[in-house]
């Protein structure tokens, strides 16, 4: 009997142990991992700043404010170097959902500074593209090939006369490096793996169907076709046509916005006032001015930190100068870089605390969140049950190639605003999901009933994802949504509502008319 009795309790603990491990693999399934070598820490010294650098893991969300952030483990998730281990949350949904359209914006990739500190060298990079040079990409060669095709291209002035590859051995101000076209290669396929299994462009894919569009900086240009070619492998140039932003808000049309601009020129103020109080930062820049013989406010100026950033993404050691010629001579050191950096980080928090920003975020980016809501209404209407298609289809793809000053208030907009500063080659990532009740159950039914429903009407969902990371429900429109016991996706109606009429709120304002043009004070 006692031998009986250990057997059930072997077997009941035995089962218990495996539905464990079974549940815990369908979610681990979806985490992204890394290497055992990728997992190994190493260290950075200098000037008595360590720091401890493990997991090729890119969390999109900084540690809590109650534990300060490592200035340099911060730089070196900003560089973003390319990881062929990295995975990602896109694509993945509860079963049986369908996936009815995709738009992503992405940060363009890593560039050559946009800034010089006055006395130095100016670090020596090649822009030129070779796969015999690191980092590189298993398409990069065939991308390289490919884009000597892109005049069979349609191109939106004026965007034909912007390179499509960087091509000089010295970088020029700006330029994008072979990093930043491979950082866009990785991110494309990443897309290209995670969304094959849901059919999201047929092979025969129409010009209506893929939208991409960019500033005329050849950078986002350029980014934009890698990341598209990592997307699309191959892709007919034919049926490609890449459409230009004016502004760096992608507002389009809309752009006019007199309380948009003033909230900018506060925000503007409130940043010099939180440098100034710093004295650290202040004591750090007379050192360096004084390493290079300059005047500290000539250093300022400079904005270092932009070239000091190349440096350390490229292994580079910091600029070294001569004595003489008005400076006491040496190198820039790890130490002033992280004062800098750190200052940055603080001026992030102090950002949010008085909420500035978020209301000229708020009011930079409702033309493009509008348009992008306009976009998946359409394509929602389309996938209905009995609905005659539009020639060519919608836009099922669309892709915005811009820069930190899109993306960053785009974060803030969202309710995104403890997200991390965007990084090279950041992504953030719309998906629009249908329900399965719909596509087994309810389409017959509103065939019969001609279909007169809404496209908010509960079978749609949405999803937001920074740097791979599912982040919707860390946004203002879904943040109280019960995603545990009823759906695991934000309702789309959520992010509508918060479109059209509650995101102006903040600005004590019901629309986007009102809260631009009503008078301060």
């Amino acid at each position: 009997m006692l031998g009986h009795n250990r057997f059930l309790l072997l077997v009941v603990g035995g089962g218990a142990v495996l539905a464990i491990i079974s549940l815990s693999l369908q979610f681990l399934n979806l985490i992204p991992s890394s290497t055992l070598r990728e997992q190994q820490l190493f260290q950075v010294a200098d000037e008595g700043v360590w720091v401890a650098l493990g997991k090729s893991r890119k969390r999109a969300f900084q540690v809590p404010h109650t534990q300060k952030p490592n200035p340099i483990f911060e730089a070196y998730s900003y560089c973003n170097i390319p990881n062929h281990t990295e995975q990602a949350w896109e694509g993945h949904s509860p079963v049986d959902y369908k996936l009815l359209s995709v738009q992503v914006m992405i940060r363009h990739g890593d560039r050559y500074p946009l800034y010089s500190i006055p006395k130095t060298k100016r670090p020596a990079i090649d822009c030129t593209l070779s796969i015999s040079r690191q980092p590189s990409h298993p398409l990069l060669n065939s991308f390289i090939n490919h884009m000597g095709k892109g005049g069979q291209g349609h191109w939106k002035p004026p965007l034909g006369s912007v390179s499509r590859l960087p091509s000089h051995s010295a970088c020029e101000i700006g330029e994008l490096t072979q990093t930043g076209v491979v950082q866009h290669l990785y991110n494309g396929q990443l897309l290209h793996h995670a969304y094959k299994q849901h059919s999201l462009l047929p092979t025969d894919w129409s010009p209506r169907q893929v939208w991409v569009e960019t500033t005329g900086r050849s950078r986002t240009l350029q980014s934009g076709l890698a990341f598209l070619y990592g997307f699309l492998p191959n892709f007919d140039w034919s049926k490609l046509n890449v459409h230009h932003q004016w502004s760096t808000l992608f507002c389009g049309s809309a752009c006019d916005c007199p309380a948009r601009n003033r909230y900018l020129e506060d925000e503007q103020r409130r940043q010099y006032q939180f440098r100034l109080a710093n004295d650290n930062l202040d004591r750090t820049y007379t050192d360096m001015a004084r390493t290079l013989g300059l005047p500290t406010r000539e250093l300022r100026a400079a904005n270092p930190i932009d070239s000091l950033l190349c440096h350390l993404c490229h292994g580079l050691s910091f600029p070294c100068v001569p004595s003489g010629n008005g400076g006491t001579g040496g190198c820039l050191t790890m130490a002033q870089f992280a004062v800098i950096q750190q200052q940055q980080l603080d001026d992030e928090v102090d950002r949010t605390r008085v909420g500035l920003y978020h209301k000229y975020a708020t009011l930079a980016m409702y033309p493009y969140l509008n348009r992008t809501a306009a976009k998946m209404e359409r394509v929602a209407k389309a996938s209905r049950a009995g609905r005659k298609s539009r020639v060519g289809g919608e836009e099922v793809f669309t892709l915005s190639s811009a820069h930190d000053v899109t993306m960053a208030p785009l974060l803030s907009a969202l309710g995104l605003e403890d997200a991390r500063f965007p990084r090279f080659a950041a992504r953030i990532v719309f998906e629009l999901w249908k329900s399965p009740s719909v596509i087994q159950g309810q389409t017959k039914k509103r065939a019969r009933e001609g279909d007169k429903s809404n496209v908010t009407d509960g079978d749609l969902f949405l999803r937001v994802l920074y740097n791979g990371e599912d982040v919707t429900f860390h946004t203002t429109f879904c943040h109280s949504h019960d995603h545990y016991m009823n759906q695991p996706l934000c309702p789309l109606e959520n992010f509508l509502t918060f479109v059209r009429r509650d995101m102006f709120s903040i600005v004590n304002a019901t629309s986007y008319k009102e809260a631009c043009y009503r008078q301060s004070g």
